[in-house]
């Protein structure tokens, strides 16, 4: 069966998740319509496709277990210089966002891995352009304020093409919590997607 890129996130929902998605493509930031906007919690982790039951049946105890909780979007700050990354800044959910990834990633699951960085929950507004841009994008965005109540979050692959395609989602509870997001911004994915 071989190998298959996986990633957990939650999606930022309308109309907060176009918005964001449209102002990532302005930035200059060509993945930006192949990434619809969504605060990661398992960045992209090699499996064996063969585990991909295994993953589904661990990320489905963990949302059993969860809660919704509300989260708010609050200005930017920016990963430079030790990544090329300017973000909008999670200021409530992100206590709820460290539990989520801890448990998305301990040692008795399927997705055990260390991460590159310490966790940090935000959302990706420009990612490897133009420092003029990521300037741009920095100070631009500085305002920018969204709140919801989060339902849920979501395994997702990439494909061969780079775009990652949600394979299910996983509502808090157990119950319907959110519905699923759209593809965003007249993107031709039909599925959100996960990029860190």
């Amino acid at each position: 069966m071989g190998t298959v890129t996986l990633g957990v996130s939650i999606a930022v929902p309308e109309p907060y998740g176009s918005l964001l998605q449209e102002r990532r493509a302005s930035f200059g930031d060509p993945a930006a319509y192949g990434i619809p906007t969504h605060v990661t919690l398992l960045p992209p982790t090699e499996a064996e496709a063969a585990d991909l039951p295994a993953v589904e049946t661990h990320l489905a105890k963990i949302a059993t277990a969860g809660r919704p909780f509300p989260m708010r979007l609050s200005g930017t700050g920016t990963f430079r210089p030790l990544s090329p990354v300017v973000f909008v800044q999670v200021v409530e959910g992100a206590s709820a966002c460290s539990w989520l990834q801890k448990r998305v990633r301990e040692r008795s699951g399927p997705l055990v891995r260390e991460l590159q960085f310490p966790y940090h929950p935000h959302v990706t507004v420009a990612h490897g352009i133009a420092e003029e841009a990521m300037d741009r994008a920095y100070e631009e965005l500085s305002s920018y304020e969204a709140a919801w109540t989060c339902g849920s979050f979501a395994l997702y692959e990439q494909g061969t093409d780079s775009v990652w395609r949600k394979i299910r989602e996983f509502p808090f509870g157990g119950g319907g919590g959110s519905p699923a997001v759209p593809a965003q911004g007249g993107s031709s994915v039909d599925r959100p997607s996960l990029h860190p």
